[in-house]
């Protein structure tokens, strides 16, 4: 039994560390590279694709933003924001942890909200001043398009 779950998670580990370097057919494509520093600091929501867990039965999020801040190993803390507006407003929030995938110029990111979970956090387009960005993932299941300001440029 206990060299069965050594093996399980021994591949679970694997599979969790495999991400291509370079998108596969039909993946969406990234931008070439992001500036780290400059991608840092406040986002606000502008557009989604609905997902779960802003847009659920008990939970229709409003207001979002997104504060990117360093960390000194290199990621990035994470910390998401909004308001219910399916329970008076109420503010919710999410902290998360995102480390550059190595190989993809910064331009790729796994957040991991709680260990060993992780999320594929893609940029797919950046305004060359910073001023918004366009973020999916390779399953095209999510979307985000953020900007600088609450209203885009």
């Amino acid at each position: 039994m206990r060299r069965f779950l050594i093996l399980g998670l021994l591949v679970l580990g694997s599979c969790q560390s495999f991400t291509p370097t370079e998108p596969m057919p039909g993946m969406p494509a990234t931008v070439e590279a992001v500036d780290v520093p400059r991608y840092l600091g406040t986002w606000f929501e502008q557009a989604r694709l609905p997902i779960f867990f802003q847009d659920g039965p008990d939970v229709r999020c409003e207001d979002v933003t997104a504060i990117y801040t360093p960390r000194p190993d290199g990621a990035v803390d994470v910390l998401n924001t909004c308001r219910n507006a399916l329970q008076g407003g109420a503010r919710r929030a999410a902290t998360a942890v995102a480390t550059p995938v190595p190989g993809s110029n910064n331009a790729r990111l796994r957040v991991s909200f709680f260990w060993p979970f992780h999320g594929d956090y893609w940029v797919l387009g950046l305004d060359p001043d910073y001023r918004w960005a366009v973020v999916g993932s390779p399953s095209r299941r999510v979307l985000w398009i953020l900007s600088r300001s609450t209203e885009m440029p």
